[in-house]
């Protein structure tokens, strides 16, 4: 009742703040069915409306109350070292701060939650809203590219591909780009491509790199933000993509243009010259005619955004089993099916830009033949020296994923029936996906042994706060006879790998001060997904030694959680490419253990009887999606304290040029051919009788 009358009220002051626009104009209509406007007219849009008391007060509440469930409140307060300098953001005091500020706009008001949420560098927790995140995505058709020189000077380049890339991507958009182009260099924007850039608006280029990774989020590691600056590619589900990064690519119309002082390929003298961003109208956009249509489709909660009392009645049960979760825009991973995305554990990253779909050149893209066994964002290769085999991994999650599961499995046999003797993992832009997929792949790869049965994974813990342990006695007391909640202990499993029986309290907490805040946890939490539903060898398919793990260092959530395990458990080693020579680069972003969105707490909120508790968040008035880390895994060199905090260094840092950037199989083979000879080298000379 409470949750149906806050709509009304806000929807009546929704009408009486769109009745002020009309006397002004509407500015929403002046860019109404337009594909592509320029920034400042989509950001008149946005930034038109008055922002409600009622509105501030209800995403406040939700969020506030929300964050209760989210692991890493008071360790983001002052992560330990590595981090003490990446994650120092006390969300708590900010939303407070936040409570007491007054904005021009709301949308003024959700750039400063959203931004607050990003400055925990963490992946999995973040304020989205569909009415403003990529409601007009904001481009630039130069992206930007690191490349290192013969003498090992490092240089910022506009990207040698990114007149194709742009040219294909942008086709109605092009021309404007080549009109805007000041004096000899109008019609010329192909000329710019892998121009060396000195100067971004007057400054260094570094400066704009080092002020981006201070405000996207994302990840813990400075460097790994830094490479989000850049261009960069990935395995998607039905071809090869293209990340503009975050210079070129932008969820928000904040930016009008920029100057660029530039010097062409085969020029002896610069260039400098302005060139403006454009916005185009988002994929996940709803069309609008004028401000309250716009409004109505892309600001007001939908039947998606809040949880379901699953056992209110069936129908809304099934519907919210059948439905897409409202948060699947901003994972970063290709489409899943609902219904297995609700039943299995995910930990993925997520972003206000949607996962890219822009394709990648088709002549940087792998002209090897991908092997049979090739599925969905699993490509396997074989290189031309015919003993190194490639998985090519874009995402732990793919559309179905029993057949995701048998595919990495039966690819691997095919690689290792072709006489393949090495392994290289390309797990570039990989956000995560299923934690299951993560367990199935080090086990397959690695075989049985005591770090892969029965645990091939991380022990975990969940925050046990007031409400989640209200949830958990509801639940003992018979609150979930099905078994369906997230917070049901036929879910889990204790330190010794037993499954929790239907009626176990498991959340009794164990107390602890982080940062100088009390704090509580469950008991450890063991591994959720053996048996797996496919028969695995038991003997190892590769030899740790014989192994790469490859990325520019975004590999986040259950790809941290496999690339971890894989080179702290197993030796593998890892390889991070393209990353600043004087910044030492980790091989993987966020870690986490599990993650969700608001609406999967709210299920377990509404399905025990709890949503008029107190403690409970409302539902969203706003068409509006929160993350958050839901489970932290343990860690390996210090098993008593979370993974998250622990160092990921790479053990292998390879510059990019002309060359290799952006394409892939130049990559493999530059690191097959040094890296792995590096290795041999390396055992002949400590054990030689071990060669065989």
């Amino acid at each position: 009742m409470r949750a149906f009358t806050w709509i009304w009220l806000a929807l009546g002051s929704l009408l009486a703040n769109v009745d002020a626009l009309s006397i002004s104009g509407d500015p929403c209509a002046a860019i109404a069915g337009k594909k592509w406007v320029l920034p400042k007219e989509a950001r008149a849009c946005l930034s038109s409306f008055p922002l409600d008391p009622l509105i501030k007060a209800n995403v406040l509440e939700v969020v506030s109350k929300t964050l209760a469930f989210h692991t890493s409140t008071n360790y983001q307060i002052q992560a330990p070292p590595p981090f003490d300098n990446d994650v120092h953001e006390d969300l708590v005091a900010d939303l407070e701060r936040i409570r007491a500020q007054a904005y021009a706009s709301e949308f003024d008001f959700h750039k400063d939650i959203y931004y607050s949420f990003k400055r925990v560098n963490d992946g999995h927790c973040g304020v989205y809203n569909y009415c403003y995140d990529s409601l007009y995505v904001t481009y630039l058709p130069l992206p930007l590219v690191l490349l290192t020189a013969g003498d090992g000077s490092q240089n910022v380049h506009i990207a040698p591909e990114a007149f194709r890339v742009a040219s294909a991507e942008f086709k109605d958009g092009i021309d404007f780009w080549q009109e805007t182009l000041p004096g000899h260099l109008k019609g010329q924007l192909a000329s710019l491509s892998g121009a060396k850039v000195f100067l971004i608006d007057g400054k260094d280029p570094f400066v704009a790199v080092n002020e981006s990774a201070n405000t996207m989020g994302g990840s813990q590691s400075f460097g790994t933000r830094q490479n989000s600056f850049f261009a960069s590619y990935s395995r998607g589900a039905s071809g090869w993509q293209y990340s503009m990064g975050n210079f070129a690519t932008k969820a928000h119309p904040l930016v009008d243009s920029v100057e660029l002082t530039v010097q062409r390929v085969n020029h002896t003298t610069n260039d400098t010259f302005t060139i403006p961003y454009r916005s185009r109208f988002g994929s996940a956009s709803r069309e609008f005619v004028d401000s309250v249509s716009y409004r109505a489709n892309n600001c007001v909660a939908t039947n998606t955004t809040n949880g379901v009392d699953l056992y209110s009645d069936s129908i809304s049960a099934q519907a919210y089993q059948d439905s897409t979760p409202p948060i699947s825009f901003f994972q970063q991973q290709p489409s899943v099916n609902p219904e297995e995305s609700k039943k299995l554990p995910m930990n993925v990253v997520l972003d206000g830009l949607s996962l890219t779909d822009i394709d990648l050149p088709e002549h940087l893209q792998p002209s090897l033949p991908s092997l049979n066994q090739s599925y969905s964002v699993a490509q396997f290769y074989i290189l031309n020296d015919n003993l190194t085999g490639v998985l090519a991994l874009g995402s732990f999650s793919a559309k179905n994923f029993t057949l995701f599961g048998a595919s990495l499995l039966e690819g691997l046999l095919e690689l290792k029936a072709a006489g393949v003797k090495r392994l290289i993992v390309d797990v570039t832009n990989n956000g995560g996906g299923y934690i299951c997929i993560a367990h199935w792949l080090h086990r397959i790869i690695i075989g049985p042994k005591d770090s892969t049965e029965p645990q091939a994974g991380l022990d975990s813990a969940a925050r046990s706060g007031p409400l989640a342990q209200l949830i958990v006695q509801r639940i003992a007391d018979g609150a979930d006879p099905k078994d369906m909640l997230i917070y049901s202990p036929t879910q889990w499993s204790n330190a010794s790998h037993h499954q929790f029986p239907p009626q176990e309290n498991w959340l009794k907490p164990t107390n602890v001060v982080i940062n100088g805040h009390n704090d509580s946890f469950s008991q450890r939490l063991g591994q959720e997904c053996q048996p797996f539903e496919w028969a695995a060898p038991d003997y190892a398919l590769f030899d740790p030694q014989n192994i790469l793990i490859v990325s520019n260092g975004k590999c986040g959530s259950s790809c941290s959680l496999f690339s971890i395990t894989m080179a702290k458990l197993e030796g593998v080693r890892t390889v991070v490419f393209g990353g600043k020579a004087d910044v030492r680069q980790q091989y993987c972003g966020t870690v986490g253990g599990q993650s969700l969105g608001f609406s999967s707490i709210d299920t377990d909120i509404k399905s025990t009887k709890l949503k008029n508790h107190t403690l409970a968040p409302p539902d969203f008035l706003t068409n509006s999606v929160q993350g958050i880390t839901w489970r932290l895994g343990y860690g390996i060199e210090d098993r008593n304290a979370p993974e998250e905090w622990q160092s990921h260094y790479a053990n292998i840092s390879i510059p990019l040029t002309f060359e290799t950037v952006n394409n892939p199989v130049a990559i493999w083979e530059h690191i097959a051919r040094k890296h792995f000879a590096e290795q041999l080298s390396f055992v002949l000379q400590t054990n030689p009788l071990d060669i065989q």
